[in-house]
């Protein structure tokens, strides 16, 4: 795996490696980034599935859609960096696997959602049947990736 251990070779990677401070500092970033993935996505699907009614899906809809949207730039980005740290030992974690199995799957569905007219729809005040199976995967991808990045460690 060369490209593995070119990866673990850039300064980035050295750095965050040497520095217990700013592995610190990436790995704080991650989390905080991991929270506004699940704090803006799970109220938003629990609202296209038709909970928290008194909550005008409108307004809320793309605010959170957005800052979900952000925190997923974000953790893709420093969970990067974090990678580089051991690049040749996480892909060879079945959880590391599983996490970015599961990224995909939130990624691609929030993709697919926004990508028809469904979302639209969504807001406009009518989510159909197509958007709640949407929110369902969606609210079981993202605390599913989360629990995989936790059990990262531990394997």
């Amino acid at each position: 795996m060369p490209v593995l251990e070119w990866l673990a070779g850039l300064p980035h990677a050295v750095a965050l490696r040497e520095s217990g401070t700013a592995y610190l500092l990436v790995n704080a970033a991650h989390i905080l980034s991991v929270g506004l993935i699940v704090g803006a996505i799970l109220p938003l699907d629990i609202r296209l599935l038709s909970g928290l009614r008194n909550v005008p899906l409108a307004a809320a809809g793309p605010l959170l859609s957005r800052t979900a949207a952000i925190g997923v730039v974000l953790a893709v980005g420093t969970g990067f960096f974090l990678f580089s740290v051991k690049p040749v030992e996480y892909a060879h974690n079945p959880a590391f696997l599983a996490k970015l199995c599961l990224l995909a799957v939130g990624i691609l569905n929030a993709a697919w959602l926004h990508a028809g007219s469904g979302w639209s729809r969504a807001l406009a005040g009518e989510p159909g049947p197509a958007v709640r199976l949407h929110a369902l995967v969606s609210a079981c991808a993202w605390p599913a990736a989360l629990v995989a990045g936790r059990w990262i460690g531990f394997i």
